[in-house]
Parts: structure tokens; C-alpha cells; sequence
């Protein structure tokens, strides 16, 4: 192999869930049938690294100092959604009819992996809650260990500043059974359960 070739292999392999075996036939593919893709690929990769940063109040993906969302006077700026990631935050926007704004952590709490409240930005997020426009902070953290673990500093540092904390409903999907449901999800629901409206 050309060690150009090699270093296109090695290249592709930054990606995540791209192994050796992947990245060949990636690179096999675009080198045989996918020339002209390839070069959109290029060009459009090195625009977005060197043009998307993120957004001064947000911390999402954006190419202006404040993104969209964050500009758009028809949102709902007492409600602010917290999420781990900007894939976090898409599916909410694309699957709800969530009008309010977001913050973007960019990961959650892991102070075995070196991610404290420093790298998601929290001092930024206490900022705009000392602001006094947020009236509830939705805190959409994934139910893991350390999503529960940020979920729970969330919730603290939104009392600070009072401002009400609610954290998204987790449980027993819609159209799922009991009977396949893992026991966590499944005693999570349980202990989690609310009154039925009348």
C-alpha cells in the first residue's frame, strides 16, 4: 500500500465506530466509485472545521456568535433545556413541540475521564440563570450513572439561582411491555409513578 493510501485508512479511522475493516472499504469506495464525493467530502469537512464554532449563549454547533435558536425572539425564554450533546438537543427540537431555549453541556460530569463542571461550561450556565429570565430548567441528561450524577448538580445549581428544576420522565416505553422492559427501566417506572389524572 502507498503510504498515502495508509494515511487516508488512518484518517478515516477518527471517526467514531470506524475500525480498521471499515476504513479500508471507505476508502476503497471512495478511491474506485466516489472520486467527485470524495472531494465534496473534503472540501465540505475542512469549511465546517475551520467556519462552526459554537454559540456564546448555548454552547451548541453555530456559525454566527449566536445561533438561531438562541436569536429567535419566538422562543420561550423562561424554559431552558438542558441536553448532553447538539444530537441531544436535535431530537428533542425534531420530536417535540419544545418552543423554550437550550444550553449544550458538550458531555456530562466524569471526574474519572476529567470532566467537571469547568469543561461543560456550568460557570456559563450559572450566569444566565443569575440572569433571572429562566423560570424552569428542564434537565434532559441521559439516565446513566454520570447522566444522573450531572442531572443531580443541574438541580442544585438551578435551586441556587431560583429557578425550578424538572428532569424528563423516564420509564417504560410507549408501546412496549412489561414483561421485556429490563428491571432497571422497569423499577426506575415503578418507583417514578404519578397519579393518574381524573
Amino acid at each position: 500500500m502507498s503510504s498515502l493510501l495508509e494515511q487516508l485508512i488512518e484518517a478515516l479511522r477518527v471517526l467514531p465506530g470506524v475500525g480498521q475493516k471499515s476504513a479500508q472499504r471507505m476508502a476503497y469506495h471512495v478511491l474506485e466509485r466516489e472520486r467527485e464525493g470524495g472531494k465534496r467530502l473534503a472540501e465540505t469537512l475542512a469549511e465546517s472545521i475551520e467556519r462552526i464554532g459554537h454559540c456564546a449563549r448555548c454552547r451548541d454547533f453555530a456559525e454566527t456568535e449566536i445561533c438561531p435558536i438562541c436569536a429567535s425572539a419566538a422562543r420561550d425564554a423562561h424554559q431552558l433545556c438542558a441536553v448532553e450533546s447538539p444530537a441531544d438537543r436535535l431530537a428533542i427540537e425534531q420530536a417535540t413541540g419544545y418552543r423554550g431555549l437550550y444550553f449544550v453541556l458538550q458531555g456530562r460530569l466524569s471526574p474519572l475521564d476529567g470532566v467537571g463542571p469547568n469543561e461543560l461550561g456550568l460557570d456559563k450556565l450559572a450566569a444566565r440563570l443569575a440572569e433571572g429570565e429562566v423560570k424552569e430548567l428542564i434537565i434532559a441528561t441521559n439516565p446513566t450513572v454520570e447522566g444522573e450524577a450531572t442531572a443531580h448538580y443541574l438541580a442544585q445549581l438551578a435551586r441556587k439561582h431560583g429557578v425550578r428544576p424538572s428532569r424528563l420522565a423516564h420509564g417504560v416505553p410507549l408501546g412496549g411491555e412489561l414483561e421485556y422492559v429490563d428491571r432497571g427501566t422497569l423499577s426506575h417506572a415503578f418507583g417514578s409513578r404519578t397519579e393518574m389524572p381524573s
